[in-house]
């Protein structure tokens, strides 16, 4: 699955290669790939065409995209984008995340706890403000504090004076800075889902493969004042879908990319950082598989998290494996070495940019001292509990409300507050052993990696064991009560100084050194990383100008391609498959998990048409957060909707190659066709408006 931040070994560059190849890019709508397409495909990307996109286009705060697709303010995205959704709303016996849902009726649509729904109303450069907050002489961690204090100011400006959110996005790794402005949907209701069987049909053998067979959809409706809201762009249906050949557009929000990384960070994730997160997710999975098995209903509580940790295990380790390729890392030496050559030709360029990848190797040296550390304390890999990440926000929000917003960490400037709080105040139910389980694992790995020997370890077990000291944390706080969290946050510095609740007193104590950490890794690498990044960018600025586009930010971004199939061991693998493919797969596996077909499936077969296209492949350029993103046509017409990318696309974090790497998609005619025949969803059939060519 592309979905919650996912992203061959064959290099092909990315922004170092001085503009993009093929069908590459992550393009803002604000610096769209005209000239490109207009050469390429003689396609004319207009201003109202590009504006109709990007206000059709959804991005789901929790990680995924999404499309209107009709003027009543329902949303198409995927099965595994709505999980979260799905599992917030179950309960033991009403398993919406197995089961599948169908909302029959507006009255039978039900809330998200703590959904949030963005769309992308404005898009402007604020580069100057940003920089002109940096003063002569400034050294890279004071430049760092000003430039966050200036987007702060700037988000807090635009949030005051349009009501919306407002965020200010470091683009080419500082080398601009955008602020976008979002219409805000909190109100967001499930109205579909199939089963979790053929939404995720063939399971993780299969995830990040192709062929494919998956259904992996869901709707939901976006509410405005306890109505459906009315919605003026939105994504008409393509009743024929896409085809073999076809210029294609994806429209949505790709979480993060290094394709500006320079090799000593690739190395430092290579050689560090990526088998720390591996072992790391390893250990929660076991844990949680071992807190599956104990029945039912646990499994039912833990079975969203278990996909979401094996589907980041193998986006991980795909990453991972191309790192370690030689080829690839010899190739981007070799660009590396080229633009660096080619700076150092020109006096002003090499004064100017020449010490850029120096101050970068240097950065990080230093954090590869304590990435660990940091790692586990400051970003909560230690503490891994629902119930910990609150009693954090708790704590830090009373210290941190008080102080200017340009001054405060930067998850509670003003701007961000609403949607932290409606996170914070969530209803959504939160299951004790579950907790206990995830808490035990993670405090395993802290006690291993600090020693038993560590002041903070000493402090945090007091003579007990991981499991004991999770199950007492877990069992003597009152966090898990909405009322006594909002009770805390309204009582400010006294109530935390007079709190005895086990979770809060856990806060307390690991938050002086998380804070150090934190202030450490601000000061020595994101600051120089900021600065000095920025100097690349502007070199490759100086040959291409903004013709490149900037590493992905989980902000809305245009790629296009072809519809179109690949070679694989010598043999063809076809761009389309069918519906009936989704039987033989089924039948040749014995109809065992994680190839059975629901019931529903089986009931109905007899009334399909098994040649309709079900799953689809493309080249167009996309990564982790691009799931739920809608496939278009030429006239903005729904033709599909992205779930997933094949195994040689894992490596599409660092780099581009359309040889084999490909996105998938399910077809829209497989989408009509079982929305028809199987779940009879007469609702969402009425309002989409499939347009027939």
């Amino acid at each position: 699955m592309t979905g919650k931040f996912f992203l061959a070994a064959t290099f092909v560059a990315g922004l170092l290669t001085f503009g993009a190849r093929a069908d590459e890019g992550l393009w803002t709508f604000n610096n769209p790939p005209k000239a490109l397409l207009k050469s390429r495909y003689n396609f004319d990307a207009t201003a109202a065409w590009l504006d109709h996109v990007r206000l059709a286009s959804v991005r789901f705060n929790n990680g995924g995209s999404g499309s209107f697709v009709s003027a009543n303010g329902l949303v198409m995205t995927n099965h595994h984008v709505g999980a979260d959704c799905l599992q917030k709303v179950s309960a033991a016996g009403q398993d919406f995340y197995r089961n599948g849902y169908y909302a029959k009726s507006a009255d039978e649509e039900r809330q998200c706890p703590d959904l949030e729904l963005n769309v992308v109303t404005g898009i402007a450069d604020v580069t100057a403000r940003v920089n002109a907050a940096v003063k002569a002489g400034m050294d890279d961690a004071a430049r760092n504090t000003a430039q966050r204090g200036a987007m702060a100011t700037l988000e807090k400006e635009c949030a005051d004076r349009t009501g919306q959110r407002c965020d200010v996005v470091t683009l080419y790794q500082g080398g601009m800075f955008n602020l976008y402005q979002y219409k805000k949907y909190t109100d967001v209701r499930l109205v579909f889902a199939p089963e979790f069987d053929i939404a995720f049909f063939g399971g993780d053998p299969d995830n990040f493969m192709y062929p494919r067979y998956d259904l992996d959809i869901c709707f939901f409706r976006v509410y405005e004042g306890d109505k459906p809201a009315r919605i003026e762009h939105y994504l008409k249906w393509s009743k024929r879908g896409a085809r073999a050949d076809e210029l294609i557009f994806v429209s949505g929000n790709p979480g993060t990319t290094g394709r500006l990384h320079t090799v000593a960070r690739l190395e430092q994730l290579r050689d560090h950082g990526l088998p720390f997160a591996l072992r790391r997710l390893e250990r929660e999975r076991a844990a949680l598989l071992a807190y599956s098995a104990s029945g039912s209903e646990p499994e039912r509580q833990a079975k969203e998290e278990i996909f979401s940790i094996e589907n980041s295990l193998k986006a991980l380790k795909g990453e991972y494996e191309g790192l370690k390729t030689k080829a690839l890392m010899d190739k981007k030496k070799a660009e590396e070495q080229a633009l660096r050559k080619a700076i150092a030709r020109d006096p002003r360029r090499r004064s100017e940019y020449g010490g850029a990848w120096d101050a970068v190797t240097a950065a990080c040296k230093k954090f590869t001292g304590y990435y660990k550390t940091y790692t586990l304390l400051e970003g909560g890999a230690g503490f891994n509990s629902t119930l910990f990440g609150m009693a954090r926000h708790l704590l830090r929000l009373t210290d941190e409300k008080p102080a200017p917003n340009e001054k405060r960490l930067r998850e509670y400037r003003e701007s961000n507050l609403p949607s932290l709080e409606q996170q914070l105040f969530s209803p959504a139910p939160i299951y004790d052993d579950l907790e206990v389980a995830k808490l035990g694992s993670s405090l395993t790995l802290l006690h291993e990696e600090l020693g038993a020997n560590d002041p903070l370890i000493t402090q945090i077990f007091n003579g007990r064991t991981p499991e004991a000291a999770a199950r007492a944390f877990i069992q003597n706080t009152k966090l898990k009560d909405v009322a006594v969290r909002k009770d805390l946050a309204r009582g400010g510095r006294t109530a935390f100084a007079e709190s005895n609740d086990a979770m809060i007193k856990l806060a307390q104590l690991v938050d002086a050194k998380s804070r150090i950490l934190r202030k450490q890794y601000e000061d020595e690498v994101q600051g120089v990383e900021r600065r000095n990044y920025a100097l690349i960018s502007k070199a490759l600025f100086d040959s291409k100008g903004t013709r490149l586009y900037p590493d992905a930010t989980f902000t809305l971004r245009l790629s296009f391609g072809v519809v179109k199939g690949y070679r694989e061991n010598g043999k063809p693998v076809p761009c389309t498959t069918a519906l009936k493919g989704a039987y033989e797969h089924a039948y040749a596996h014995g109809d065992r998990p994680p190839y059975q077909l629901p019931k529903s499936w089986l009931e109905k077969k007899a009334t399909l048409d098994l040649s309709t296209p079900f799953n689809f492949v493309a080249t167009a350029d996309i990564i982790g957060g691009n799931s739920g993103s809608p496939v278009i046509n030429r006239n903005a017409e729904l033709v599909g909707i992205i779930f997933d990318g094949n195994i040689q696309s894992l490596i599409l974090n660092y780099v581009y190659d359309d040889q084999q790497a490909r996105a998938v998609a399910v077809h829209s005619e497989g989408i009509l066709e079982t929305l028809t025949k199987i779940y009879d969803a007469r609702r969402i059939l009425e309002e989409l408006q499939p347009v027939a060519k």
